[in-house]
Parts: C-alpha cells; structure tokens; sequence
C-alpha cells in the first residue's frame, strides 16, 4: 500500500501562489487515488489542513528552518513513504526516498536588480541543490520547463510539463451575487480590473503609465482602473505615478478575499494583466472562467495559457504603453469583440482542470514509485 507524501507546508497566506497550487492539487488527487494508496499531507504546527480522504501529519520545521534537514526524512521514514513531493526548492535534501520537485519560474534570475546578490545567489544554489534532489520535476507550463532546461542544463526527461487550473470557485456569477461585490467595494458600472500583486514583474507601473498618459483613460473610454491584490510597500512606484497624475479613475482594492474574487472578474467589462514575466499567469485563466474578456502581455508562458482567447500586447515593445492603451480602449468600446474573447476565453478555460492535473500528477507519482501496474 503505498504512501505519497505531499509537503502542505506551503499551504499559507505566505506563499499566496504555491499555497494555493497546493490546496488544489492536494483536493482533487484525493479522489483519484486508488485502492491502497495513501496520500498524506505534511502540514505546518498550528495551521492545520486538511482534505478528506487524506491523512495529515503536523510537523513544526518549516520550510525555512534547517531543522527540516532532518525532521522531515525522519518523518518520511515513519510514514514508509513511497515518494516525497516538495512544491518548494527549500525542502530537505537528503529525503530518504524518491523526490518530486515542481518548479514555478526563475523570476529572481531574470530581474537581478529587486534581488540581492545574497538572494540570487541562494535562490540559483538551492535550486541546484533541489533539482539534483529530485527523481523528477514539475514544470507548470512548458514555457517554464524549456526555461529550467536552459538554465539549469536538466536532461529533457526529467521535467514534465503540468498545467496549474482554475479553482472550480471561478466561473461565470449570478447577477445578484455580482451586484452584492459591487456595492461592497463600491463598483463603478463599467471598470478594468487587475488582479495581483504589486511585485515590479507584474508591470503596474507600465499599466497605470499606459491608462493615465497622455491624459486618463477614464475619460476615452467611460470606465475606471481598478487594482486588487497584496501590496508590498517596497514597490509604491505605481501609486505614486497615479498619484501625481492625480487620476480619480484608477482605485486600489488591497487584498480581496478568495470568496469576492470570482464576482469581481465576472463584475469586470475587462481584464487586464500586463505582466513581464509569468511561469504560468493564473489570474488570466481565472478571470477567462469568470467569462471576462482579457488583454494581457504576450510575455513568457502567457500566450501558452491565453491561447487566441486574449487580445495580447508586446510589454518590452518601446511602444508598449500606446499599444496596450489601444487595445484596452478598443475592446472597451466594442461590445461585440468583448462577447466573442469572453466566449473563447470560456472554452480556453475549460481545457484546464485541476481534475486532469492531478491525475498527470499521480501518473507521475506511481511511475517513479514503481506502482504504476
């Protein structure tokens, strides 16, 4: 009977993406296992999670904590774990039984200047270390598979791509619940959303030049901006720029908890995402399963996740800001265009299901087990 160990420590609000992928992927392999097999998730001391027909087990090291050099194999080893799989390159190195690795995208080496030399240089051996670890890894876009090869010189056979999904949460609202999220956050009746965070490789800075120059987008095309997500104080330089173009249009929502945020995609007229780099860009499926029309960035794995169900722009085009303007005001003004990208972006979205994504990843799990009969 054999035992997978899925490592859930990265189920908080401190890893907001990998959590999530976690939980995810965690809830739909439960019902996917078969007769015999375990699945057990080790999850942090004091915040527990748990799934049914799963087993947890508490552990105090966190990720971050040396401790986890020896406190988790000692753990793997009671449990007679079959395979190990970390969704984090802090993990312990010397499991003591077959390793999976999943990878998400190798932003710290591609913007070198909002890291510290310290942290690139940990990032890139850690990595190393991890990937070296591994029986096998997961890449979640091929983009971000061909990105690691590249980098890190992996043989072809060793990374498997293996697409993130939209939480079943996102898909198209009642109109009562959206006027509910409306009249929460006080919704003008027609607005571009961004959802994310403020990290300098989501490009606000480049989105809230393009709405507010030469003069407010607001005015143009009869909507507002709004921006929803975590805000890292160190990266104010979009607030500031909206705040010295003095724009009344563009409005900052902060964190919007998980039960809001499928209202608040279908309550958009459009969604924006102009990021400059993305292992895999789930806002953007998240948003298409809500039945938003989208514009985003054609940059690294988003034209992979967008399809031709996007209306995509070149954010390091020395005219990206005009361009990404253009297209914002284009679909805005066209309510038929708007109709025909919200009903490709549904059928997009329906080719990811984390239903799928956990078989792949069980797949994987009984072939490196030697299980897979």
């Amino acid at each position: 009977m054999p035992t997978f160990v899925l490592d859930a420590r990265t189920a908080t609000p401190h890893f907001p993406g990998i959590g999530r992928y976690v939980r995810s992927l965690a809830q739909a392999m439960a019902p996917e296992l078969r007769r015999g097999e375990r699945l057990t998730l080790l999850t942090g001391a004091g915040r527990p999670f748990q799934v049914r027909g799963t087993d947890t087990v508490g552990v105090t090291a966190s990720p971050f904590s040396l401790a986890q050099q020896w406190s988790i194999p000692a753990q793997l080893r009671r449990l007679d774990a079959a395979l190990y799989h970390s969704p984090y390159y802090l993990m312990p190195y010397r499991p003591g039984t077959r390793a999976v690795l999943t990878v998400y995208d190798l932003i710290p080496l591609r913007f070198p200047e909002h890291s510290t030399l310290r942290a690139r240089l940990l990032f890139r051996g850690l990595t190393r270390l991890a990937l070296s670890t591994a029986r096998h890894v997961i890449a979640i876009t091929e983009t971000a598979r061909r990105d690691y090869i590249a980098e890190f010189g992996l043989p072809p056979e060793c990374i498997t791509a293996i697409p993130l999904a939209p939480s079943p949460l996102f898909e198209p609202q009642p109109a009562a619940v959206i006027a509910a999220v409306r009249e929460k956050y006080a919704l003008p009746p027609r607005f571009v959303l961004y959802a994310g965070s403020n990290k300098p490789h989501k490009n606000l800075v480049g989105l809230v030049s393009a709405w507010t120059a030469p003069a407010s987008l607001a005015e143009a095309a009869d909507a507002d901006l709004v921006i929803a997500g975590p805000w890292d104080e160190r990266y104010g330089e979009a607030r500031q720029l909206a705040d010295a173009a003095g724009d009344a249009s563009i409005r900052w929502l902060g964190r919007v908890p998980d039960a809001d945020l499928a209202a608040l995609y279908a309550a958009a007229t459009v969604f924006v995402f102009p990021s400059l780099f993305e292992g895999f860009g789930l806002p953007v499926i998240e948003a298409m399963a809500c039945g938003t029309p989208v514009v985003c960035s054609n940059a690294t794995a988003l034209p992979e996740v967008a399809g031709d169900a996007a209306v995509l722009f070149d954010p390091g085009a020395p005219d990206a800001g005009a361009t990404l303007r253009a297209a914002l005001e284009r679909v805005l003004g066209d309510a038929k265009s708007r109709q025909q990208l919200s009903e490709r972006g549904l059928e997009r979205a329906a080719r990811f299901s984390w239903t799928e994504t956990a078989r792949q990843t069980l797949h994987l799990y009984r072939t490196i087990a030697g299980t897979d009969a």
